[in-house]
């Protein structure tokens, strides 16, 4: 099995785990990833950087670097996404 059939198949096992799971939870699990993100921010920052300084390097082009670029906006877009 290649790589990418393995994760559809547990992508597709994690949903139908999810669908057993009540709403409730699923909300609070949501909430507190949006949390972890805007408490991490900082660090997702830095670690964003680093994939920067390696794409630049690898010669991707400047609009994938664009779409690449996180910002603290773009993290709390992403937090109040979930």
């Amino acid at each position: 099995m290649s790589v990418v059939e393995e994760l559809g198949a547990k992508a597709r096992e994690a949903s139908r785990r999810l669908g057993t799971v009540a709403a409730e939870a699923k909300n609070r699990a949501l909430e507190e990833m949006a949390q972890a993100l805007e408490s991490r921010v900082e660090d997702i920052l830095a670690a964003n950087q680093e994939d920067l300084r390696a794409g630049r390097e690898s010669g991707l082009s400047d609009a994938l670097m664009d779409r690449l670029t996180l910002t603290d906006g773009r993290i709390k877009e992403m937090a109040a996404g979930l």
